[in-house]
């Protein structure tokens, strides 16, 4: 019995939700035959992987509080919710967390105030994201960056019931006029701890999610960036600058990368773009949502939201998606001491 049609509305908007998830599940299925073949193989390197992989110690640095606050006007309101790699765990210092990065290259782009709230839980699986969005909602937040899905990997959730978690968020986000960006599930083979046959699975099941992710976010209203292999080719070539200590997580030059692929999909999603009919590159472009998400989880960086083509949401393949990938701007290193970024107003004291 397929375990995403037992978690994923039925209707005819969640065919292709449930086909992306169903084949997650039938390729959880195929792999487990590989893992009864070469049991003791993947059971020794999952135990060394966790023996290299140290645990979590002190918690990631707090980012909230105002950025630009010398700006004029209301502050924009932006959360952060998700796991370790949304709340930043790997730096030491404010300045070089993901939200800070992104709010201060929000206000910087927007020349506005904004308000950052982090409520990202270090190990939450998507499951965790029901009481992070309850308290983010109490705060009327424009614009929600979520990062998720790489815990729900490790611990093998169902791909299904991983989605409809997320799901879930981005609706009752969206309900409160909210708009959503999600960086989908990590690229968990490019962790170098992991080595192969395990790694080549956990690319496998990543990428699977991920692409469930894309359709089911997209389907929902929100916007996903494809975070892959967090842009692998610096990773791959110089793993002791973009990983943390522990080899797992991100060090500040790695989520400075990741900010920059994140930060024109949040101006977009909050109609701030200058650029609202842009010429579209080699690769870019209009696709089926089942087909455009299959393409972002192979291409780390890689943008997918909704669109229409001649006045109409779908076709006949379902939602029609707009693909593309980003040029990177905006925070492309790490803030220097004395920038807004490593001095916000902080809650409490604004």
């Amino acid at each position: 019995m397929g375990v995403a049609g037992s978690v994923v509305p039925v209707g005819p908007r969640w065919q292709r939700v449930r086909q992306i998830a169903r084949a997650a599940a039938i390729g959880t299925g195929a792999t487990a035959a590989a893992v009864v073949a070469t049991g003791g193989v993947l059971l020794g390197q999952a135990r060394q992987a966790r023996r290299t992989i140290p645990m979590a110690e002190a918690p990631p640095p707090r980012c909230d509080g105002v950025y630009g606050a010398k700006l004029p006007g209301p502050p924009l309101t932006m959360v952060i919710l998700g796991d370790s790699s949304a709340a930043s765990y790997g730096v030491h210092r404010r300045r070089e967390t993901l939200g800070a990065l992104l709010a201060t290259g929000l206000s910087r782009r927007l020349r506005r105030q904004v308000r950052l709230h982090r409520f990202a839980v270090v190990g939450s699986l998507s499951a965790g994201l029901k009481p992070q969005v309850e308290s983010a909602l109490e705060h009327g937040p424009d614009i929600a960056v979520i990062l998720i899905g790489g815990n729900d990997v490790t611990n093998r959730t169902p791909p299904g019931l991983a989605v409809r978690y997320l799901v879930d968020a981005v609706r009752a986000l969206r309900a409160a006029g909210c708009e959503v960006v999600v960086g989908t599930c990590p690229d968990l083979g490019a962790i170098q701890p992991i080595q192969p046959p395990l790694r080549w699975l956990a690319r496998r099941w990543s990428r699977q999610l991920a692409a469930a992710q894309t359709v089911a976010v997209v389907e929902a209203g929100g916007w996903t960036v494809s975070l892959g292999d967090l842009l692998g080719p610096r990773f791959a070539a110089e793993p002791t600058r973009m990983f943390a200590w522990d080899r797992f997580h991100p060090s500040a030059e790695g989520y400075a990368v990741a900010a920059a692929a994140l930060l024109p999909t949040v101006i977009s999603a909050l109609g701030a773009s200058q650029d609202r009919r842009p010429v579209l590159g080699r690769g870019e472009g209009v696709r089926s949502l089942p087909q455009a998400a299959q393409e972002a989880a192979r291409h780390a960086g890689t943008e997918v939201s909704g669109t229409q083509v001649r006045g109409r949401d779908r076709g006949p393949a379902g939602r029609w998606a707009q693909l593309r990938r980003r040029a990177f701007f905006g925070v492309g290193a790490v803030p220097q001491p004395g920038t807004a970024a490593d001095s916000p107003t902080l809650e409490g004291t604004a």
